[in-house]
């Protein structure tokens, strides 16, 4: 039910090493809104069991609902706030024909619900689990609300996208907001300007909320504080599943005086076993970049699970239309408790510790 990929150099370090929860000092969490459901069970167990009591640092770096999931792990009780986020997400409803402000005020009412008691001051403060939420700023036509311009700006972004992936470099910056005692740096073949910003008490609402703010659907933000001036909406626009490594994961360790290269590895809980870099990649056949997985074990809901689930697939955002606010909502629960078969499937793996079970990733 439960498939395992890795790249050439994280899979020899396991082989070398074993499968253990120290081998990971990085954790990403992609967009796709309610296919996150899909992963559910498995992050309730990586962060109550498999991570617990763990006393080196873990980055988290999500964007769009990935940044919430980073959000409530690292909260003093994470799985006590995961279940707050499914919760709800799940039983989030709208008019019959919702705009961006009706959408825009329950996101901002789903991000109250997952912020409880002293969460902010948690997250901010915590040296073992550092949040890091992904948001793109928005540039000429895309920087407008108004749907029209918008549209227009986005349209461009689709044909940038299909000649390079550079070009959308013209109309979006990536900006990072990040744990105070973060050290992440992202190296990015593409080029996009990056940002690092610190979380504060008095922006990560704004830049959680930014992180998932949608094109189109959602209206985006604008001052976040601690940030120039502009329009900021979903950190999946450009970073979508990730195309890109994280330099400080590189440690240079010396033994009898021969320099060796020791990578950290990067742990991924993914719906899909073949990520897409953008959001204007989700229908094309660009593949990520397979350096950037070099050091990478992605956590994949296998075909066979995905099968046995409803309607055979698992949820998605277009859900919130094609079914009736029942339907969508039993669906969501029963994909919710089936995925703690995944929970049980890699804490199977990691007692018998059968790692010729892992697969080589390819994109």
């Amino acid at each position: 039910m439960l498939d395992i990929y890795a790249g050439k150099y994280a899979l020899q370090t396991i082989k070398e090493q074993g499968f253990h929860a120290d081998l990971f000092t990085n954790f990403l969490g992609a967009s796709g809104g309610p296919k996150w459901f899909s992963l559910f069970g498995l992050d309730k167990y990586l962060f109550g069991d498999f991570f617990k009591g763990r006393n080196k640092e873990l980055n988290l770096i999500g964007s769009s609902v990935g940044s919430f999931r980073a959000a409530c792990f690292a909260q003093k009780d994470p799985v006590s706030a995961i279940n707050r986020l499914a919760d709800g997400y799940t039983h989030t409803s709208y008019s019959a024909k919702p705009n961006r402000a009706e959408i825009s005020k329950t996101a901002i009412e789903l991000l109250d619900h997952v912020f409880e008691g002293n969460s902010v001051d948690e997250i901010i403060n915590n040296d073992i689990f550092k949040a890091h939420f992904i948001v793109t700023k928005c540039h000429g036509l895309t920087s407008f609300d108004n749907k029209v311009a918008q549209s227009a700006g986005l349209l461009s972004s689709m044909m940038l996208n299909k000649i390079d992936r550079r070009l959308l470099r013209w109309q979006y910056q990536r900006h990072v907001y990040a744990n105070p005692a973060s050290t992440v740096q992202i190296d990015d073949p593409y080029g996009f300007s990056c940002h690092y910003i610190k979380l504060t008490a008095q922006n990560i609402k704004q830049a959680l909320l930014a992180s998932g703010s949608i094109p189109l659907v959602m209206s985006g933000v604008r001052g976040i504080n601690g940030s120039a001036s502009g329009m900021f909406r979903d950190g999946g626009i450009i970073d979508y599943h990730f195309d890109f490594s994280l330099n400080n994961l590189t440690k240079k360790i010396s033994t009898n005086n021969i320099q060796n290269t020791k990578q950290a590895l990067t742990l991924y809980p993914h719906f899909s076993p073949v990520p897409k870099a953008g959001w204007f990649d989700k229908n094309s056949k660009r593949k990520v970049l397979t350096q950037h997985y070099h050091n990478t074990v992605l956590l994949v809901p296998s075909e066979k699970f995905i099968s046995s689930l409803p309607f055979g697939r698992i949820p998605d955002r277009n859900d919130f239309t094609q079914l009736d606010t029942k339907t969508r909502i039993d669906y969501w629960l029963t994909v919710l408790k089936e995925t703690d078969k995944l929970a049980e499937c890699f804490n199977d793996f990691l007692i018998k510790q059968n790692i010729a079970k892992i697969q080589k990733f390819r994109p």
